[in-house]
């Protein structure tokens, strides 16, 4: 079925994802795990309600009681299914997020966690689920004892959680714009803004399925431009946008510009390493000399996970890492059970800022003369493993280290890059860094482009 991917399902409603085959999944997520207890949330998209309903439907007919967690982010899913030390009365055995993320608006789907939020990928159960609902085996089997499904959207206990990342009484007066995309982000963010010291300035703050400003995308440049306008009108500390189930937070500097994921992970394996001295610190293969760096002098151990939500949380888990960072802008946290959030970054880069007295871009900048990046170049090909075995004969590799976690990583003395084959499409992803050598960066990325694309 198309709307089956290997980490979640994703697909064009209703063609290729709809009420039937939504309900369909939750008779075969119940048979497959036989929970007891489901937390169920949705994001802003039209057809997230009647797809969750369909869903939860599925669920409470084979037996399973449904918590709704209604409008929510893909964490408060997480949120729910990690917490274990609770009375047996508000323990879930996991939990379903109805969103497509950053996909356009014709898009919806499914991300899938069960007990202790661990994921629930094509590996463990995921490509299950869809055989039983490509064969239409659970047409007519539904348990005698239905399930019930009641409301249990009150955040408190969450936003008591964030609010632990960090020291509220060290933080100090400042003007922070948020872009929520018209996403899921806005309530939670009015939430805090009764708990913290700043002042906000909200911009596509409703949550809104149409998508007036267009899909809430921060990694496209050209959903970053109100972002930085607004920061630089309202003379801001700092800027911060979210993807539609805000399980991804972006930054923008106090001079509007956009900061890469990359060095926020940086930025945030040092302000952990200061917790939690000595920690193992995950990261992927995509760009990783200025993670390494930092991690090491601060004491901490870098360790390398191949890129992916369920291959860095099992990596960290593993590990029992205190921290996951993906220059993609997803970061996992040990005492959010291993999973990532769009929340706790931006509140522990405002007590960074708040405790070091250092602008955003004073905290970034060394790290960017000192690793330039290419950024993310995306480039459609027939034959992607082709291509990146192309890569290999075509390039420089004598003197080099070559490392095949994800995709293909070459390392030189001064320069390294990784091309990786998407999941989904015939793309290769590319990602090249210096050692402060931004005319070797524009040469070598120029270099291998034209070996891709030729």
């Amino acid at each position: 079925m198309k709307c089956f991917k290997a980490y979640d399902i994703r697909g064009k409603v209703p063609e290729e994802l709809n009420t039937e085959i939504a309900y369909h999944i939750g008779l075969s997520f119940a048979e497959l795990f036989s929970p007891k207890k489901i937390a169920v949330g949705y994001d802003i998209r039209k057809s997230s309600p009647g797809l969750t309903q369909a869903l939860s439907k599925g669920l409470t007919e084979s037996g399973v009681n449904v918590v709704n967690l209604g409008l929510c982010g893909t964490e408060e899913v997480y949120f729910a299914a990690m917490q274990q030390n609770v009375s047996s009365s508000n323990r879930v055995d996991g939990g379903i997020m109805v969103t497509a993320s950053h996909n356009p608006a014709e898009y919806n789907g499914m991300k899938f966690v069960g007990r202790h939020a661990k994921p629930i990928s094509s590996e463990n159960g995921l490509q299950t689920i869809e055989k039983m609902v490509d064969s239409g085996v659970l047409n007519h089997k539904v348990s005698g004892s239905k399930g019930t499904s009641f409301e249990g959207n009150d955040r408190s206990d969450y936003i008591s959680h964030l609010l632990r990342y960090i020291d509220v009484d060290t933080l100090k007066p400042m003007t922070v714009v948020t872009n929520a995309g018209n996403g899921c982000a806005g309530p939670v963010i009015d939430i805090l803004e009764e708990k913290l010291p700043f002042l906000f300035t909200k911009i596509h703050h409703n949550p809104d399925g149409n998508f007036p400003n267009g899909v809430p995308n921060p990694l496209l440049p050209d959903n970053r431009k109100e972002t930085s306008k607004e920061v630089i009108k309202q003379g801001a500390d700092l800027g911060i946008a979210w993807d539609g189930d805000f399980d991804r937070c972006f930054f923008f500097d106090e001079k509007g510009r956009f900061i890469e994921g990359y060095y926020i992970v940086g930025l945030l394996a040092k302000a952990i390493l200061a917790k939690y001295p000595g920690a193992k610190i995950i990261h992927d293969p995509r760009l990783i000399w200025n993670t390494k760096e930092i991690v090491q002098r601060e004491g901490g151990i870098a360790v390398m996970s191949r890129t992916g939500h369920a291959f860095i949380k099992d990596k960290m888990r593993a590990e029992n890492a205190a921290y996951g960072g993906e220059m993609s802008a997803h970061h996992y946290f040990r005492d959010f059970g291993f999973c990532d959030s769009g929340m706790i970054p931006w509140l522990l880069v405002t007590e960074i800022i708040c405790r070091t007295g250092k602008r955003l871009s004073v905290l970034v900048d060394d790290m960017i003369a000192a690793f330039p990046v290419s950024g993310e170049i995306n480039s459609k090909v027939k034959d992607p493993q082709r291509t990146i075995e192309h890569i290999k004969t075509a390039f420089d590799i004598q003197n080099a280290s070559l490392d095949y976690t994800d995709g293909l990583s070459i390392s030189h003395s001064d320069f390294r890059f990784n091309v990786r084959m998407s999941n989904t499409e015939p793309v290769l992803r590319l990602n090249v860094e210096t050692r402060g050598d931004q005319e070797l960066l524009s040469k070598t990325t120029s270099q291998l482009l034209s070996i891709i694309r030729e």
